[in-house]
């Protein structure tokens, strides 16, 4: 199962913004970005203009870091995204919100996506009551995700019961805060995504 390795922090100085990738750590003024907001590199100081092939780029890889996925998977969403009716843009955003690891962060289960797909790796979730450790297992409307019996009493979900006392789910999820469980209630709208995101500049740069 590849993944990103490397420093997370390089990715949001490289984006010129905070991409939350570090979860509360973001928030605070540890955060790397705040001490050191240039690019990385030795000429990462120098301003250079961006022209539009340049701005595709950058949103594309946007997106890309901030849900944890590759070039390679990226790029399939994107195809797949185009072979469904409606806006490409937003059928590509809404493949990524249903993934497990995504709906694992969304319900407040960890700190960050990439708390959330290592928690699935490990095994911690069931969907619909079978053990799922596939951080990119698509889920539909109806689908119920929850932490497996065996696990609710390790010290992880422990502390992640006080902090679920005060988390607000997304209104296309439904939250079990006292059974650790949630599920899909609808597919999630435009409106219901990160507004941050321009996904037509994602489009733009696949369709050159």
């Amino acid at each position: 199962m590849a993944r990103y390795i490397d420093p997370v922090c390089r990715l949001c100085r490289r984006e010129g913004l905070k991409l939350f990738l570090k979860g509360g750590r973001c928030y605070t003024k540890k955060c790397s970005f705040e001490r050191r907001p240039t690019p990385p590199g030795q000429h990462g100081i120098r301003r250079r203009k961006v022209g539009d092939y340049g701005l595709q780029l950058r949103e594309k890889q946007k997106v890309r870091r901030v849900y944890g996925v590759l070039e390679k998977q990226f790029r399939n969403y994107f195809i797949e995204a185009t072979r469904h009716s409606g806006v490409t843009g937003e059928a590509l955003l809404r493949s990524l919100e249903l993934r497990l690891d995504n709906v694992a962060f969304r319900l407040g289960f960890a700190p960050s996506r990439a708390a959330a797909r290592q928690m699935v790796a490990h095994g911690h979730f069931a969907v619909n009551g079978v053990p799922t450790n596939v951080p990119s297992y698509r889920l539909k409307v109806g689908d119920r995700i929850e932490v497996r019996e065996s696990h609710k009493e390790r010290t992880l979900f422990k502390d992640v019961k006080e902090t679920l006392r005060s988390h607000q789910a997304p209104e296309w999820l439904s939250l079990d805060a006292g059974k650790l469980a949630g599920s899909v209630l609808a597919l999630p709208r435009r409106d219901q995504m990160p507004p941050e995101f321009n996904e037509q500049l994602v489009v733009e740069y696949y369709s050159r």
